[in-house]
């Protein structure tokens, strides 16, 4: 099994980490890219521990750069094929680092962007033992046919886009939304105005206050709606 890793920060209150944020990179980044996320966001969440791992492959041509999967286009069986390819690799770090952390599923978040969204929503989606939550930026759901049928839990699901995203346009966010309906699961989602293929001040403060909410234990969640 190949591993994988990435750069850390942790807990803001000096202990032991009681939570786990995990960041999953978008095609082409690495690690470092999500990360700084941590400083901010450890004022909500004083307790967790983040971790940001490069995901498995370099990509051709783009020093520093990872993906989880190739990416060639944006072709349903393409990603569907990539998520399990990749999926074990990933299922693997989040039980090591559980190990690691002394931490059960109920104390880990997933935390996507773009094609790490789509990563987080397929392998948290499948867990046996749900994960306290799943937030996605400017991602996709992938294997949206055969979700209904492969779907093992189903932890909280914060969906955030861009409406000026022109790599994954908003589109996807509605594609997603309507698959986890069809699963019989929802999402909660949120359009950032003016924003493009990133993550923006909105964005940050939603994410910041959904994952608070979800490690603490206090999220409800049963169907779709947008904030």
């Amino acid at each position: 099994m190949m591993l994988i890793d990435g750069p850390r920060q942790p807990p803001a209150s000096g202990g032991r980490p009681k939570k786990l944020v995990i960041f999953l990179h978008g095609y082409g980044a690495n690690g470092e890219d999500l990360i700084g996320l941590a400083a901010p966001w450890a004022r909500e969440l004083p307790d967790a521990q983040f971790v940001s791992p490069n995901a498995p492959e370099p990509v051709p041509g783009a020093p520093g750069g990872y993906q989880w999967f190739p990416l060639t286009r944006l072709d349903p069986s393409e990603t569907d094929r990539g998520t399990r390819r990749a999926a074990p690799v990933l299922q693997s770090f989040i039980e090591g680092e559980m190990k690691r952390y002394g931490l059960g599923p109920s104390d880990v978040a997933l935390v996507g962007f773009s094609q790490g969204t789509m990563m987080a929503l397929h392998v948290g989606l499948r867990q046996q033992q749900p994960f306290a939550g799943i937030l996605g930026f400017s991602g996709a759901l992938a294997g949206r046919e055969g979700l209904k049928g492969e779907i093992a839990s189903k932890p909280p699901v914060m969906l955030i886009h861009g409406d000026q995203d022109q790599v994954l346009p908003l589109g996807f966010m509605f594609d997603a939304c309507e698959g986890l309906v069809e699963a019989g699961h929802g999402a909660q989602w949120h359009i950032s105005p003016g924003i493009p293929h990133g993550i923006g001040p909105d964005g940050m403060e939603l994410g910041a206050h959904f994952l608070r909410k979800v490690l603490s234990g206090r999220y409800g969640q049963t169907a779709i709606s947008g904030v």
